[in-house]
């Protein structure tokens, strides 16, 4: 293992609050590999690059030497995280979250070492505990201190309502951590009040309390509000190479060098260095970011689609080509435009497409379009492109 100072700069990047720095010391002195645990929710089949923060240290964590567990909440999932939320989750089917866990996994192995990775559901324990079980559990903590979340006691004093089982779920994190014996855990700021039970109840359990490290909220293409589908400023791990690599060329320069620390794996000290080039005006920012997007590009979807794609950026923007390798879809005469877009691929739904039309954001052989109620009737071979980055090549007829 490296020696102790030298993990702990790597493991204090990018984290916003560590608790307690002391304590994690003397775990790191034991000499043994800890047991890093971080905990995800199947909520959603999609993860975004807001979610690889936690799983980006935890593939630090791996490189150190220490044992990884990924925890997925197939129970709590059930429950609902209440974090940050101002209604009750709906519930999830378990068929819903079955699926959902199988694309997590899949995701997810594109950052962790799969045979370094100790993958756990913590249906495991937490069905075992029973009625019985769940009341003692309950009864670890007051009302009063449930209410001192800041979620709850907004919702609270705004006379929304707060269903019991919501109550439930940080004890159940908690008791995740009891179950893993973990050392530490990994957690987004907003989870604070949920990592802290995990102590308590450790040290109810006469375990030895976790260290908390607590990674911040990734902002989004936009550089002001968290990654997120709702603000339609994400960047999906399975979106299109061209398509993930033109969303990182689009964020702000300042915002790049958050990006650099909390998703490049390149050493803060080369981060730092090309941050002072480009002060300097030794680089252009343009070439710092593409050396980041091309880097989350291979990792998501290898080298070649990483060099393919700035390449394919290159010709769009630079030199305002088409892209040589659009891909082709088929279709009979006589659809219209946006159901061609939403069954090639190139938008989720018909409403989507609309928009795109009437913002001004399709052209069609180059062309801008305006109508929405445009109809391919006749046979031939169309360029439609979806927004700056998406293209099909569409054969009709």
């Amino acid at each position: 293992m490296k020696p102790i100072n030298e993990q702990l700069d790597i493991i204090k990047r990018g984290s916003v609050e560590l608790i307690n720095e002391e304590e994690l010391l003397n775990k790191l002195k034991q000499d043994r590999p800890l047991v890093i645990k971080a905990g995800f929710d199947p909520t959603a089949p999609d993860l975004h690059l807001g979610h690889t923060v936690l799983m980006n240290k935890l593939r630090q964590f791996q490189e150190l030497g220490h044992e990884v567990c990924f925890l997925i909440g197939d129970f709590t999932t059930k429950i609902g995280d209440p974090t940050g939320r101002i209604a009750t989750r709906p519930p999830l089917t378990d068929a819903q979250i079955r699926e959902n866990v199988t694309t997590y996994t899949d995701q997810v192995f594109k950052i962790l070492d799969r045979e370094k990775t100790r993958v756990a559901y913590n249906s495991q324990w937490l069905a075992a505990l029973g009625a019985e079980g769940m009341i003692r559990l309950a009864s670890k903590l007051t009302v009063a201190r449930m209410l001192e979340r800041d979620d709850f006691s907004k919702r609270y004093a705004e006379n929304q309502p707060i269903s019991i089982h919501e109550f439930l779920y940080p004890l159940l994190q908690g008791y995740d951590s009891v179950a893993l014996k973990a050392d530490v855990e990994l957690g987004g700021s907003d989870q604070k009040f949920n990592l802290l039970m995990g102590r308590q109840l450790q040290k109810d359990e006469g375990q030895a309390p976790q260290v908390i490290l607590m990674m911040p909220l990734l902002e989004g293409t936009d550089g002001v509000q968290k990654m997120s589908k709702s603000y339609d400023n994400y960047i999906a791990i399975k979106d299109a190479p061209l398509d993930m690599f033109g969303k990182i060329l689009s964020i702000d320069d300042n915002l790049m060098w958050r990006y650099f620390e909390l998703l490049s794996f390149r050493p803060m000290p080369e981060v730092k260095n090309m941050q002072t080039a480009v002060q300097t005006g030794d680089l252009h920012p343009k070439q710092a970011k593409v050396m980041l997007a091309t880097e989350i590009v291979a990792r998501f979807h290898g080298d070649a689609e990483a060099v393919k794609a700035e390449q394919g950026f290159e010709q769009i923007f630079a030199k305002k080509e088409l892209p040589a390798d659009i891909e082709e879809y088929s279709v009979p005469a006589g659809l219209g435009l946006l159901d061609i877009m939403t069954r090639s691929g190139l938008t989720q739904s018909n409403g989507e497409a609309r928009r795109l039309v009437v913002q001004g954001g399709v052209k069609l052989n180059q062309q801008k379009v305006s109508d929405p109620k445009m109809v391919l009737g006749e046979a031939g071979v169309f360029v439609i492109q979806a927004g700056k980055r998406r293209f099909k090549k569409v054969v009709v007829g």
